[in-house]
């Protein structure tokens, strides 16, 4: 099967297979992409190990690529070499082609702004599962003293001055605001305190990224991170840690299914969440050297009362995959989604295959959070088990769009699943692993 996927690509999938086989998961995409960003802030290369080939990491090599960096991208050994000798500007019309609809852009600001002064940002897209603002964004780097100017065409932002450290306070632990706030500060002058920081794996392996670089970086049991400035950083060699929501994707495909799947790559220690909710629902797993095994122990599955958050908390990302296994649960599951407030968009699909899914604006669950005065529908109601049957779908974004293809892979019928090139933005290879598994899919342009 071929992983070079065009706008109109449509997969054809005959259900009702279970999975099995064994899969190969590298580095995080929350990572990766990330780390690039961060070789910008070195006066020496950087190598980064166990790189997926997603469509994410050409987005980033080729912003970089613009702006001057030399890459060289191993992708059978999962290596990228990065190499910011010559960090220049870059063209209004170049950044915005390369961009497309990626939100990385806005985490190049800060090094850029350190290397030369200025950066630019074209209009942000990104999947549509709420509204993910860069306000953030734009208000961090406006307190550690950059100018923003919004124009017809993006975002030109100065630092005539440099940058100084500064203390912020964030209302949400959000992931994206901490990551801004600590590619900025560590070559800001003085110290930056971060209150109310995100703490999710990936955010302490970017940590461990800009330490090996000359970052001093403090992290507190109360969210608080506090990083001192310096002058100069170099290049990094760093193992990215593995892809925890490409693996716990493939584990609720083998429940979903009735499958047994060895995910080799994957880690314990960024899953145990996960694994406990998997387990609870009735799944069974295997910890080994090099992977875990997930597989369908027979019999039915368990609902249950889930809330997504931050970590660590049940991981957003995880919730998607999962519920399409919930709908073959004997009796009444509920989610409570409380980071993104638009994500049970994927459901009307599941709802048109067969599955008994109601959305509801109220928090239902454990607690109130913060979308429960504000009108979206941000909790679900699964009534299983229902049997799915084959549909066309369309692809809303990239953990939606695995789910559907998980709902196909585990319906009566053949369904036809078109945009299907958006997973290819965060799952290496996924087509080559559905093959592996088993599955009858076929891709058509």
């Amino acid at each position: 099967m071929s992983d070079v996927l065009t706008i109109s690509d449509t997969l054809t999938v005959e259900g009702g297979r279970p999975l099995s086989g064994e899969i190969t998961v590298r580095g995080a995409k929350n990572l990766v992409s990330k780390a690039m960003v961060a070789a910008l802030l070195g006066e020496t290369p950087s190598e980064l190990l166990n790189v997926p080939d997603i469509r994410d990491v050409e987005v980033v090599s080729g912003l970089l690529s613009i702006h001057g960096v030399g890459v060289e991208h191993d992708h059978e050994a999962g290596i990228l070499r990065l190499d910011p000798s010559n960090v220049e500007s870059a063209h209004v019309a170049d950044i915005d082609a390369h961009a497309g609809s990626s939100r990385i852009p806005i985490l190049f600001c800060g090094p850029l702004l350190h290397r030369l002064g200025e950066a630019f940002i074209p209009d942000l897209g990104g999947c549509r599962i709420g509204d993910r603002p860069i306000d953030y964004h734009l208000n961090i780097l406006r307190e550690f003293g950059a100018i923003v100017d919004k124009q017809p065409s993006g975002i030109a932002l100065s630092a005539p001055r440099g940058l100084k450290g500064t203390v912020i306070d964030l209302p949400y632990p959000s992931v994206g605001a901490t990551e801004q706030t600590l590619l900025t500060a560590v070559r800001a002058e003085g110290r930056t305190e971060l209150r109310g920081a995100a703490t999710e794996p990936e955010i302490m392996d970017l940590i461990a990224v800009l330490q090996k670089m000359g970052a001093i970086i403090s992290v507190d049991t109360d969210r608080t991170i506090r990083i001192d400035g310096v002058d100069r950083l170099v290049g990094f060699r760093h193992r990215s840690l593995a892809d925890r929501i490409e693996a716990a994707s493939w584990a609720s495909a083998a429940l979903a299914t009735g499958g047994d799947i060895l995910v080799k790559g994957a880690t314990q220690p960024e899953m145990m969440t996960f694994l406990n909710t998997f387990r609870k629902v009735g799944g069974a797993f295997d910890v080994l050297d090099d992977g875990i095994r997930f597989w369908h122990q027979g019999g039915d599955l368990t609902p249950i009362v889930l809330e997504t958050g931050v970590h660590p908390g049940f991981m957003t990302d995880w919730q998607q995959p999962l519920v399409v296994a919930l709908t073959q649960a004997e009796g009444l599951s509920i989610v409570h989604e409380t980071v993104y407030e638009n994500r049970f968009g994927f459901t009307e699909a599941l709802r048109g295959m067969g599955a008994n899914i109601q959305v509801y604006r109220d928090c239902l669950g454990g607690s109130s959070c913060r979308f429960g005065q504000r009108n979206f529908f941000h909790s679900a109601v699964i009534s299983g088990r229902t049997p799915l049957t084959a549909a066309d779908i369309e692809v809303p974004d990239l953990r939606g769009g695995f789910s559907h293809l998980i709902a196909a892979l585990a319906a009566d019928g053949t369904s036809n699943v078109r945009g299907i090139q958006l997973i290819n933005r965060g799952y290496e290879h996924f087509m080559d692993k559905l093959e592996a598994l088993g599955a009858a899919a076929t891709l058509k342009a």
